[in-house]
């Protein structure tokens, strides 16, 4: 990788990687606020302001926003994650100006007019409603309150109705003027661009950003063993019952975090894992069954999910805890550790291709990490896990309690 990284005197970092394969440029930005730094009262706020900056700025319409994307055949979105927001486009690459532009415009002369405030707030309530209409959406977000109880990455990122509805036009304009700062915030582009001409571009776009650090102070959950339910079952009128089953896992910057992609992969991350052999291949119990891991700054979680049909569900939740128990007792084989790490690399390096993962790359990395980990390094910190790795990742993960499990289904 041959990127650049650089900051500008107003303090906003500019990340870009020239690529010579492709076609296209994508565009991200990258502001260092999320659902997590929220209070309870302010709960949905980004994925509010997510929204609304697109409804409009001080020389464009919502209506000439899309146009301006449309007309090139490029795509513009955003979303928010408990630990930044991010908005982003792709464009062809020698429209790659028009996309600093219209980024530069949506970030740094948003309206935030109280009639685009009302209307996308209705948006937002159908959002929820849809994702109420969702039983995995649903169990996933029992879930999270499960595992991190009060504490605000246990909380949905879009809020609830409740606190939506509470949000006023003054709380979303200072919310905005607060966190949206140049030391905030990573301008990430990769494709097809002159690296000296972009960051120019972004230095003239960006110049209206207010200068400052607008991160909020962050405490880690705690883990109160005894007072989290450790089973939870939700009655639905679904077909399916929805399980998921989980618990703490490991911080982004832990130096197991890579030992656990590998256990992961072979307990359910991929096609070969022992989760999708045993339930679905072997047994026919699911169409759905998987495993995941996220880290956060200072906590993380591991699950399990699966969606059968209610006569099923007792057996699938028992060889979930069949699983987990073998890899407590047994660890994996050398087979699984070599397809696992091979699978791991494989797909990163695929990954890369794209010009939009690029520049994820590079934003989510300065973001979280600030800094990019060379593909070469990361690439190595896999391919180092061995089994003393894997074992030692087993027990401080699967083997702590509590585990729980969340269900939701007929009753």
């Amino acid at each position: 990788m041959s990127e650049r990284i650089v900051q500008l005197p107003s303090g906003l970092t500019v990340a870009v990687e020239p690529m010579v394969s492709t076609r296209t440029a994508a565009i991200g930005v990258w502001v260092g606020v999320g659902a997590r730094d929220e209070s309870d009262r302010q709960a949905g706020m980004s994925h509010f302001l997510e929204h609304l900056l697109f409804k409009g700025t001080s020389t464009r319409s919502a209506i000439e926003i899309s146009q301006t994307v449309d007309r090139v055949g490029g795509d513009i979105n955003a979303f928010t994650s408990k630990e930044y927001t991010a908005f982003y486009c792709r464009v062809p690459a020698r429209f790659a100006s028009t996309g600093i532009e219209l980024l530069g415009d949506v970030l740094t002369s948003p309206s935030l007019r109280d009639i685009d405030i009302s209307s996308e707030r209705q948006v937002i309530l159908e959002e929820l409603a849809m994702d109420d209409d969702s039983p995995e959406d649903v169990v996933h977000r029992a879930f999270g309150k499960a595992v991190f109880g009060d504490h605000a990455l246990g909380r949905d990122t879009a809020g609830d109705r409740e606190s939506v509805l509470g949000l006023t036009s003054g709380d979303l304009r200072s919310f905005f003027g607060d966190h949206y700062r140049t030391q905030n915030t990573v301008v990430a582009i990769a494709g097809a661009v002159d690296v000296d001409e972009v960051i120019d571009q972004v230095a003239k776009c960006f110049d209206a950003m207010p200068e400052g650090d607008g991160r909020v102070p962050r405490s880690a959950p705690e883990l109160p063993i005894g007072s989290l339910p450790v089973a939870t079952k939700i009655d639905d009128d679904t077909e399916q019952v929805h399980l998921v089953i989980g618990g703490r896992a490991l911080a982004r910057g832990d130096d197991d975090r890579e030992a656990l992609d590998v256990v992961n992969h072979v307990l359910g991350g991929g096609l070969s894992s022992r989760l999708f052999d045993e339930i679905r291949e072997r047994r026919g119990l699911a169409y759905s069954v998987f495993s995941s891991a996220v880290s956060y700054a200072d906590s993380g979680a591991w699950s399990v999910y699966a969606g059968t049909l209610p006569h099923h569900a007792a057996e699938v939740n028992a060889l979930v805890g069949s699983e987990i128990e073998r890899l407590l007792d047994g660890g994996i084989t050398d087979d699984e550790l070599e397809i696992a790490k091979g699978y791991l690399v494989g797909s990163y390096e695929m990954g890369l291709e794209d010009s939009g993962a690029r520049m994820s790359r590079m934003g989510g990395q300065i973001t979280l990490l600030d800094e990019v980990r060379s593909v070469e390094s990361q690439i190595d910190r896999w391919s180092r896990v061995d089994h003393d790795d894997v074992r030692r990742v087993i027990d401080r993960v699967y083997g702590t309690a509590p585990t729980m499990t969340v269900s939701l289904g007929p009753s």
